[in-house]
């Protein structure tokens, strides 16, 4: 019924956390208005100092750079490096998962093989591996987080896909003439879209973890760039003398994981009608 999904309003915790990443995305996208510090130089005089001192809201490390700011541009890199990892994923999985549910049979048989398969890999190490071997690059490491997070995705777009597969509109379709290619730009992915926008609200997050494990590993972004996970490596080279620059950084990153992990499960409901409708139906008492 999607009438009624369009009317019901977003439940209150996933409104909070969409207002949540909104402002830590403002916030770290607006960063250079709120601080004149740049987060690539660092202030000689003011070398570990702690937070307030100086005008260094967030303090400085051991080199003199404004925290604050490379919390910011961290969050900055780490946001965008989640984001089009998530992207990448999205197309991978909604394009994996539709086209294994339509075709059924031994087409879908055996591309879910085929997922049991990546799953049983360690893939994390096989993803370490690359860009240990590989000459690192935004392409690669987009390449490596995405095909790190597709795969629950595929998994869920394949289970869907089966199920549009028997609809009366797609088996109408299939009957006035459509070729396979038809029926899945035309009827199948259109529909699969919603459910994977739910669902990269919970793969995104888990790419943003990646990256930040990968970048604590000193195997994301080259310096001076820094994302989360590089400014948590950094900071717990300090945290005997400047606790505060391990503190700031995985605020914000436990902050973001937990709204879009939050978020995602309250879309997940908010998109859940069948569900919801048959929990609000009345329960005909047994015959006697």
């Amino acid at each position: 019924m999607p009438t009624m999904q369009t009317l019901r309003s977003l439940p209150p915790l996933a409104r909070s956390c969409l207002a949540t990443l909104a402002m830590l995305a403002a916030i770290c996208w607006l960063g250079p208005l709120f601080t004149a510090f740049d987060p690539h130089s660092p202030d000689w005089d003011s070398l570990s100092v702690a937070p307030g001192v100086n005008g260094h809201w967030f303090g400085t490390d051991a080199i003199g750079r404004d925290v604050f700011a490379r919390t910011l541009a961290g969050g900055r890199l780490s946001l965008t490096i989640g984001l089009l990892a998530s992207v990448v994923a999205l197309v991978i999985g909604v394009g994996y998962g539709a086209i294994a549910g339509l075709a059924g049979g031994r087409v879908e048989r055996a591309l879910v093989r085929v997922l049991d398969v990546f799953s049983a890999l360690p893939f994390l190490l096989v993803v370490i591996l690359l860009l240990t071997l590989f000459e690192r690059s935004l392409g690669l490491l987009l390449l490596a987080i995405g095909g790190y997070v597709w795969i629950d995705l595929a998994r869920v777009m394949r289970a869907e896909s089966a199920r549009l597969r028997d609809a009366p509109f797609v088996l109408a379709a299939h009957a006035a003439g459509a070729t396979f290619s038809q029926r899945l730009r035309w009827h199948v992915v259109p529909n699969l879209l919603p459910l994977a926008f739910v669902y990269l609200g919970l793969i995104l997050p888990q790419a943003i973890l990646v990256e930040s494990f990968l970048g604590f590993l000193g195997l994301s972004v080259d310096e001076p760039s820094a994302s989360w996970g590089t400014l948590l490596a950094e900071g717990v080279q300090e945290l005997d003398t400047a606790p505060w620059t391990l503190l700031f950084p995985a605020s914000f990153l436990v902050v973001t994981l937990a709204a879009f992990q939050f978020l995602g499960d309250g879309l997940r409901d908010w998109m859940d009608v069948r569900g919801q409708v048959a929990r609000s139906e009345p329960v005909e008492p047994a015959a006697a």
